[in-house]
């Protein structure tokens, strides 16, 4: 009763910071989509949607290659519903919801958490190589130079064995067990692949909304940097503030700095609307998923290092 009650208040906290943040930005936002193409933003708001999905993929590749099978509607119940959490000040809520819905379907809080910090790993690698890649010409962005050093240590944490040991690490600090196993490499080859596809498609989203035919890359490498940015200030929910200006630190100078805040808003708004929609999608589809909960609760009672119910003998993942 009391675990439900906590998760009730922490979606409703969720929900209030959510609100707020949108109600704080009504006015420009409205005014912002009105001088907008319509269609413009109807696109940016499907290629949002369209880019979470496929790290949604990716996500799901890393939960299973750690040894967590589920389908794709429960890890986006998982994921889409958990991340609300962002919203709230404080870095640990995405992570406590996300780890409490995977312990209903059969991941342990120790996997889930892996995965979830595994993914920001990629996610964030990602997202500087494809900024480093399309803006280097650009002052603002040479400026932060030292955001591409970050690029080869994220590729020497990816090594698996690097990877294993760092990830028990920090799971010994959260005073988690540690792993099984270690990610294997083609998964981790397999769930880049999926989050540079959804960083291609996330910069249709700022290309749309800036409306020259000719800025796809600088679209695609503005929100990438602008992110990455973002994401790198943890003491702001979801980036708030810090992922626009960064947006508009790259933008400006080549659309005018009215045009550069317009697409900064209206962008906020489309992922704010497309973090609910997806968690809502996800809430409908995921509920009605058959849970392996009780399968887990009994083979990995608390404190139990035992051979997960979606695992061999040899304790590699199932086929």
């Amino acid at each position: 009763m009391l675990r439900r009650l906590s998760r009730v208040l922490l979606a409703l906290a969720a929900l209030a910071f959510l609100g707020y943040g949108l109600a704080s930005n009504w006015h420009e936002t409205t005014a912002a989509v009105g001088a907008m193409s319509p269609w413009a933003v109807l696109g940016a708001f499907a290629a949002v949607l369209l880019g979470q999905f496929f790290m949604l993929v990716a996500w799901r590749e890393i939960l299973a290659g750690l040894g967590t099978r589920v389908p794709l509607r429960v890890a986006g119940r998982i994921m889409f519903v958990g991340q609300l959490g962002k919203y709230i000040p404080g870095a640990v809520w995405a992570y406590a919801a996300m780890m409490d819905l995977g312990r209903d379907h059969g991941s342990p809080p120790r996997r889930t958490f892996a995965t979830i910090s595994l993914g920001l790993v990629v996610n964030l690698g990602v997202a500087i190589s494809v900024a480093a890649a399309t803006l280097g010409s650009l002052e603002a962005v040479r400026e932060a130079w030292y955001l591409v050093l970050l690029v080869p240590v994220i590729i020497v944490c990816l090594h698996p064995k690097v990877l294993a040991w760092g990830l028990n690490l920090a799971l010994r600090v959260a005073r988690k067990e540690p792993l099984e196993s270690v990610l294997p490499g083609r998964t981790v080859a397999v769930a880049v692949a999926w989050t540079a596809l959804g960083w291609l498609v996330y910069g249709v989203h700022i290309w749309l909304l800036a409306g020259q035919a000719d800025l796809y890359a600088v679209s695609t490498g503005a929100y990438a940097f602008a992110w990455a940015t973002g994401i790198l200030t943890v003491v702001v929910p979801a980036g708030v503030g810090v992922r626009e200006g960064a947006l508009v630190l790259v933008l400006g100078p080549i659309v005018g700095t009215p045009a550069a805040l317009a697409v900064a808003i209206v962008s906020r708004l489309a992922f704010t609307l497309a973090d609910a929609a997806a968690a809502g999608i996800a809430f409908l589809l995921g509920r009605h998923a058959p849970s392996s909960a009780s399968v887990y609760a009994d083979q990995n009672g608390a404190g139990s290092t035992a051979l997960t119910p979606d695992r061999n003998l040899s304790g590699s993942p199932e086929a």
